[in-house]
């Protein structure tokens, strides 16, 4: 047998993003550095049409501005997009429930792509 130890620092840790309640999508500090996000660049989103079970979405970010693309915002220290009108057409309850999604790479036809990974954390009830 051969152990090989991990490093930890090698691990990319906390990249993901999150619905916020007004429907934009904010990045966190490692998804910012993981993606490299600028104001310059824009984000191209997909969903997967062959598998309507399938909650995950799919990105690309382009390096120069795309016409059919989220264009990127900067808020203090954060990126987000203007995601409101996607959500809701595709019946994204980011209202109700609390919606994260975790960013690993992934490959598509050749091309580096990003898979959103969607975990929902149910709001409790107030009593």
């Amino acid at each position: 047998m051969k152990l090989k130890f991990i490093k930890s620092e090698e691990i990319d840790k906390n990249v993901k993003c999150a619905i916020h309640k007004t429907g934009k999508l904010g990045f966190s500090s490692n998804a910012i550095d993981k993606l490299s996000l600028n104001t310059d660049k824009t984000v191209s989103i997909a969903i997967n049409e062959e598998d309507e079970g399938d909650e995950n979405l799919y990105v690309v970010v382009n390096e120069k501005a795309q016409e059919s693309a989220f264009k990127l915002s900067k808020a203090g220290d954060y990126f987000y997009i203007n995601t409101k009108a996607l959500f809701d057409s595709i019946g994204i309850d980011y209202r109700n429930d609390k919606i994260i999604y975790d960013i690993v790479d992934f490959e598509y036809e050749g091309e580096k792509m990003y898979k959103l990974i969607k975990r929902v954390i149910k709001k409790k009830e107030r009593k």
